[in-house]
């Protein structure tokens, strides 16, 4: 975690892949095939912009 990081709540990280849908990303985190999430008392999950970040790059395809 670097000074800039964020916690990005699960609204923006949606929103940042393009709009998927909630149902979609759980789905992706039951499959652990989503970004490491941080989980709430009350059931929020948040987002290291960091972890998103790594994450993103790990689903590059090679061209």
């Amino acid at each position: 975690m670097n000074r800039r990081d964020e916690l990005m709540p699960l609204s923006q990280v949606l929103e940042e892949l393009g709009g998927i849908s909630r149902r979609t990303f759980y789905r992706w985190r039951e499959l652990g095939r989503a970004p490491v999430c941080v989980k709430l008392p009350n059931g929020d999950l948040l987002v290291w912009r960091s972890d998103f970040t790594v994450w993103l790059e790990s689903r590059r395809e090679a061209a």
